[in-house]
């Protein structure tokens, strides 16, 4: 593994040495001895896509697995930034598109702050491409928040999919059946929605850092910016569950994402570099060696071998 460990002893003494009734003495100091994938040319020579994996996972997690930071915590801007995805303003003409909602039910009042209806319009083009072609958003009761996904269904039409979060009990079952029955026109799927919330945004944060999503030009713009650039730190983060429903929606049956994508694109003739998306935006980042500058120069090593 591309993780940092540390190992101490657990072999007890042997008991015919010490008197009866005393327990073996424990250790009463631990040596870590820091490790990377780096530590272990054997697995490299074996997998060497390992590598490319590690360097495909979400920040957090690189920076755990393949830099052995362990101090390292979620916060603002290490899941998104702006820079990440294109802002444009025209789009394929071919997409397979759903529209993924993260439902809530309660109007803003003077005297409280809640969690916002909020449905993310997603296409994936021929070529594996994404494209966030939309935001829709309120605050508002039951009845609204149906007529607003119903009014929203009818005007993209039914080739666009609808998805939308499940809650776990019966209650949720029934919200689900209700919805399904009132959009009977549309193409419908409720999702039962499983994992933390940082776990399930991974996959897209992971598109988005690769340059692989791309952004139709909106006023909604700067609002899902400032959202998804502030998880896991904003009070309300409801288009980061929709982006990640919506990435879900449009790749039912992945499991392993990471991997999948990384062989994907190097079935597809990209190179290591172009995958893990190494592009340094600021001059600090450019005289800094990155974790893919330390992975390409430790690969030569090996490749000279």
């Amino acid at each position: 593994m591309g993780r940092s460990t540390g190992r101490i002893s657990s072999k007890p003494a042997k008991r015919a040495n010490l008197p009866s009734g005393i327990e073996p003495p424990r250790p009463i100091s631990v040596t870590f001895v820091p490790a990377t994938v780096f530590d272990n040319p054997a697995l490299l020579r074996v997998n060497p896509e390992y590598l490319a994996w590690l360097l495909s996972l979400p920040t957090l997690e690189r920076e755990r697995l393949l830099g052995g930071n362990w101090k390292i915590r979620p916060a603002a801007g290490l899941y998104f930034k702006r820079e990440w995805c294109a802002v444009v303003d025209a789009i394929p003409a071919e997409l397979d598109v759903v529209r993924y909602w993260d439902l809530a039910a309660t109007e803003k009042t003077e005297f409280n702050d809640p969690d916002w209806t909020a449905g993310i319009k997603l296409g994936r083009d021929n070529n594996g491409g994404y494209w966030l072609l939309d935001t829709v958003r309120a605050r508002a009761n039951p009845g609204d928040v149906e007529q607003l996904l119903l009014t929203t269904a009818t005007h993209h039409g039914k080739r666009v999919r609808i998805g939308f979060g499940q809650d776990p009990g019966q209650a949720g079952k029934s919200q689900a059946l209700h919805l399904v029955r009132m959009l009977s026109g549309f193409t419908v799927t409720p999702a039962a929605e499983s994992g933390d919330k940082l776990t399930r945004f991974g996959p897209f944060s992971s598109q988005c850092r690769g340059g692989n999503v791309k952004i139709l030009r909106g006023p909604w713009n700067e609002n899902l910016f400032r959202v998804l650039e502030g998880f896991p730190d904003l009070a309300h983060d409801d288009e980061v569950d929709a982006c990640s429903g919506a990435l879900e929606m449009l790749n039912p049956h992945m499991k392993g994402w990471g991997m999948y994508e990384v062989m994907r694109r190097r079935a597809a003739g990209e190179t290591v570099e172009e995958i893990a998306g190494h592009a340094p935006t600021t001059p600090e980042a450019e005289r800094t060696p990155s974790l893919l500058d330390i992975y390409l120069a430790e690969r030569k090593k090996y490749e000279g071998r």
